[in-house]
């Protein structure tokens, strides 16, 4: 196997990446729709709270991915900008505004998500349905992901959260098994593995996400794809990890688009049905392919 370079981190400055990590700067008048639309239902968006580096892109083509269930989060991920803490209690109007919201921008493919709940006895399954629900209600003709958080083996609230009629449920994976503790503390990795595989069962559309750079090694990203394929995952996405914060994990190195094409092949040798692998790729990125992969 030819070995593909990789840039260690402390040639690289937090303010100075290579080249293939450089995006644009938000702008233009699809961008500035968003964000009019964004603010006047007073809704979160996990391009903001996740600092996404395709955030210009998507809101400059007129999409966004929604974040319910407010915009603090139970978990303490050491990747995740989003905030940590204790939530407020949940807006019940929220999945109405969210589906007014995508109603108006006339969103032909939605992708929804939201922060761990884990103080909740359902985990926020149930906003998880409405939202859905009244989505297709207002907007028949737009198709819907959903990225859903880790259920904590409540497989009622998981059931619920998928029974609304979305075309893809997403469940990130994040990382390799090894670095679960480190990067995941309060996840298991056999755990989101069974989610997976019990939603695959249900009869849906599966999707995961992997970032790179952590300190992973091609083995262990081998056989995460090769776990993956075993519980029923139909699309996966590669990205780099990117540190939000000098409060966050740092980067192990940032890996080479060459070795994301490599994975991308691998991916596909080992079962999954779609690879979207890419320095820049994030879990909504070209969303929109992935409700027509032959699976």
């Amino acid at each position: 196997m030819i070995k593909l370079p990789v840039i260690k981190p402390e040639t690289i400055t937090r303010t100075k990446k290579p080249d293939w990590l450089r995006v644009k700067l938000p702008v233009g008048k699809e961008y500035a729709n968003v964000r009019k639309i964004v603010d006047h239902h007073k809704l979160h968006t996990i391009c903001e709270s996740g600092n996404c580096p395709n955030m210009g892109e998507c809101w400059g083509a007129g999409t966004a991915t929604f974040m319910i269930l407010g915009n603090v989060c139970t978990r303490s991920c050491t990747f995740c900008a989003v905030a940590t803490g204790r939530p407020p209690e949940y807006d019940l109007e929220e999945p109405a505004r969210v589906a007014e919201a995508i109603k108006t921008m006339g969103v032909k493919h939605a992708v929804i998500t939201s922060v761990n709940r884990d103080e909740l006895k359902d985990k926020g399954a149930e906003i998880w349905y409405q939202t859905v629900v009244l989505v297709k209600e207002q907007s028949p003709a737009t198709t819907i992901e959903t990225l859903i958080p880790d259920t904590k083996s409540n497989w009622d609230a998981l059931i619920r959260m998928i029974e609304g009629g979305q075309e893809v449920v997403s469940h990130n994976m994040e990382t390799v098994a090894r670095l679960y503790r480190q990067v995941r503390p309060q996840a298991k990795y056999e755990r989101s593995l069974e989610q997976i595989k019990r939603t695959k069962e249900f009869g849906k559309r599966t999707k995961s996400g992997i970032m790179l750079g952590l300190g992973e090694t091609t083995d262990e990203v081998h056989k995460a794809m090769d776990d993956l394929a075993a519980n029923g995952l139909d699309i996966l996405t590669l990205g780099q990890y990117l540190q939000p914060t000098k409060m966050h994990i740092e980067v192990a190195e940032f890996i080479h688009p060459d070795q994301f094409a490599a994975y991308r092949e691998e991916g596909l040798k080992r079962g999954l049905k779609y690879v979207e692998s890419g320095p820049l790729v994030r879990s909504s990125y070209h969303a929109e392919r992935h409700v027509n992969v032959p699976i």
